[in-house]
């Protein structure tokens, strides 16, 4: 159909969220060796016009919420000059121990992103 397939948009805000945390000098592999790991407990993805294969597009992520032992991105991907909104979504991640256990947000990684 020439139009970017629905589930890409997901794999999109996996690497924008991956980005994000390497902004704030975090990576995933970090995380992971303190013991934390991040699993998504929902994904959700407003598609509002197509993106077609090719096109250069603009994804931003951040953080939508804190809770005790979770945390919420946003997402929102636009055209290349940023004119129109193409989807938005979010990705809720439970934090758990090596385990599968759910732990509280660690202090060391909220600070991260609140300074």
């Amino acid at each position: 159909m020439g139009v970017l397939y629905y589930a890409e948009y997901l794999h999109l805000f996996e690497r924008a969220r991956n980005e994000y945390t390497r902004q704030y000098g975090m990576s995933y592999s970090v995380v992971e060796q303190r013991g934390i790991f991040l699993p998504v407990r929902e994904a959700q993805c407003r598609y509002r016009a197509p993106a077609r294969y090719d096109d250069l597009l603009y994804v931003r992520a951040g953080v939508g919420e804190w809770k005790r032992a979770s945390l919420r991105f946003v997402y929102e991907i636009r055209d290349q000059d940023k004119t129109q909104i193409l989807a938005e979504g979010m990705t809720q991640h439970a934090f758990v121990d090596r385990d599968g256990r759910p732990v509280a947000v660690p202090s060391w990684f909220r600070e991260t992103f609140v300074k």
